[in-house]
């Protein structure tokens, strides 16, 4: 029944891509005449569905002047739409039992609603409504301006961690647009003007630019009869092509501080990695567990248990869709300083370079890499934001169980090649008590 109702569709504006392997479960995807994609894997554990848009753009997509344009929009898709007072959005779905929320990044903004799977009604109409009807007028711009400007404010300038984090990225880059915050730079938010959003929002927030990911217990045929109805009047935009310059190798360390109301120096580290597609990515995601993953890694031993210098460390591979970085993080303990800290880890990946990890630490760190991937699919939301993330970054929304894979076959000859390569110049930001107290 449902291979012939395909099969009707396709002779109208509904086309059937195929399925796609995800685990035990299948992915369909299908695509409408305006370029919507729809991703739908059903799920009948519990009567429940969440509902997924995921937008491709981020703030890698914005320009400088105009930095934080993506973020600013997860904050005005909540305001008022041609046919939905402010507040309804939020109102409605509460009333009928349902979570919904937002995130922005360098590469993706995605959308979500989790309800009772005979309420979808409600996700896909009020969705379809705000791609296409979001009132873009003074007062509403003006009002999310400040309430991001105070975002900004309690994130990154009064966040230690935060403005940070910041100075790292546009330290270790200086072409790429990761060097900018997802949030924005402050002059570049309060210069936001209703004319911005409108032209962002139909380059944007068009159905070519856009995948839906339903994920739960729901009838196919009926759900994409009801996507079609909801959205193939929704014109399709022309998305520009990408014009970003690729960030020029690093030949020499560069290493600043940043002084802040803390009890304790901080050291944020960061090497050049690889993009999230490259197959070094996912053999260091293996060596950041082996060097932090749990009490038993190698810096947590050295530094918080052995030596006791440190009270937290760990380390993270970017997860962009272009080379992004390979982050060292540590808190000294004390009067310990950040150069009794990069000693010890500068000896630790000199290690990693020079030998092999041990089988158990590879068998250790795969162990958790693979749990923690696995917990990430234990809900239906959380099936539905690994398909969208891969969909979106890599063009393939079964991509998770092909990283899976790829932990599992590492080699520890890989992890020490792949730590030859990309563990040499690095960006250090030292974070400096300045004599004041840590805000509480």
């Amino acid at each position: 029944m449902i291979d012939e109702t395909r099969a009707r569709w396709a002779q109208g504006d509904v086309h059937y891509d195929g399925p796609s392997a995800f685990g035990n479960d299948w992915i369909h995807r299908y695509r409408l005449g305006n370029g919507l994609k729809v991703l739908v894997l059903v799920d009948r554990s519990a009567p429940i569905a969440t509902y997924h848009t995921w937008f491709s753009v981020g703030s890698r997509h914005e320009r400088p002047g105009k930095t934080g344009l993506a973020h600013f929009f997860e904050h005005l898709m909540f305001g008022p739409t041609e046919n939905h007072a402010a507040g309804e959005f939020d109102r409605r779905l509460e009333e009928n039992g349902a979570e919904s929320n937002a995130a922005t990044w360098v590469d993706w903004t995605f959308y979500h609603e989790s309800l009772p799977s005979d309420r979808l009604d409600l996700a896909i109409e009020l969705e379809a409504e705000r791609m296409a009807k979001l009132v873009l007028q003074e007062p509403q711009v003006a009002n999310e301006r400040e309430v991001v400007a105070n975002e900004r404010r309690q994130r990154v300038d009064d966040d230690i961690e935060g403005a940070a984090n910041e100075l790292l990225y546009k330290t270790a880059f200086t072409t790429h647009p990761y060097r900018w915050p997802t949030i924005g730079w402050m002059e570049d938010i309060e210069s936001y003007s209703p004319d911005d959003c409108a032209a962002f929002y139909r380059t944007y927030y068009a159905p070519n630019n856009a995948c839906v990911v339903v994920v739960g217990d729901v009838d196919e045929p009926s759900l994409i009869a009801k996507i079609q109805a909801a959205y193939s009047s929704i014109a399709s935009s022309i998305v520009p092509a990408e014009d970003t310059e690729p960030e020029p190798a690093q030949h020499e360390d560069r290493d600043v501080s940043l002084t802040r109301p803390t009890a304790t120096e901080k050291l944020l580290m960061a090497y050049h990695g690889p993009a999230l597609g490259d197959v070094d990515h996912a053999v260091l995601t293996v060596l950041s567990e082996v060097l932090t993953g749990g009490r038993a890694s190698r810096l947590h031993r050295r530094l918080v248990l052995q030596l006791e210098i440190a009270t937290d460390v760990r380390v993270w591979t970017s997860t962009f869709s272009d080379p992004g970085l390979f982050e060292v993080y540590a808190t000294a303990r004390g009067e310990h300083t950040t150069a009794e800290l990069l000693q010890v880890i500068d000896e630790e990946l000199a290690r990693v370079r020079s030998d092999v990890v041990t089988d158990d630490e590879l068998a250790r760190a795969k162990a958790r890499l693979e749990l923690s991937l696995l917990h990430s699919l234990d809900t239906v939301s959380g099936k539905a934001e690994q398909i969208g993330f891969y969909e979106t970054v890599l063009g393939e929304p079964a991509a998770a169980f092909r990283r899976l894979d790829a932990y599992r076959r590492t080699t520890a000859a890989e992890i020490r090649k792949a730590a030859r390569r990309h563990l040499t110049t690095r960006t250090i930001v030292r974070v400096l008590p300045d004599g004041t107290e840590e805000p509480s």
